[in-house]
Parts: C-alpha cells; sequence; structure tokens
C-alpha cells in the first residue's frame, strides 16, 4: 500500500488507477479509502 499512497499524493496515480488497483487485487476498498479519504464504489 505505501507504492499506491505515495503514488497518489505525488499525482502519479488517479483515483480511477487506484479504483483498477481494488478491482485486480492488488489493494483493498479499505485501503482504497485509507488512500483518498473516500468509499471505494466499483
Amino acid at each position: 500500500m505505501v507504492f499506491w499512497t505515495i503514488a497518489y499524493r505525488r499525482g502519479w496515480a488517479t483515483k480511477v488507477q487506484l479504483g483498477q488497483a481494488v478491482a485486480k487485487g492488488l489493494i483493498t476498498a479499505e485501503q482504497y479509502k485509507t488512500i483518498t479519504g473516500e468509499d471505494y464504489n466499483a
């Protein structure tokens, strides 16, 4: 999750890309919420 947190904060990853990471099982919906501050909606 550290990679995704850094990537999001630096603008290297968007919410859409993080959503794709959830769909692929790379991060959980809870981690998505921690990173973005928003609930994950599939």
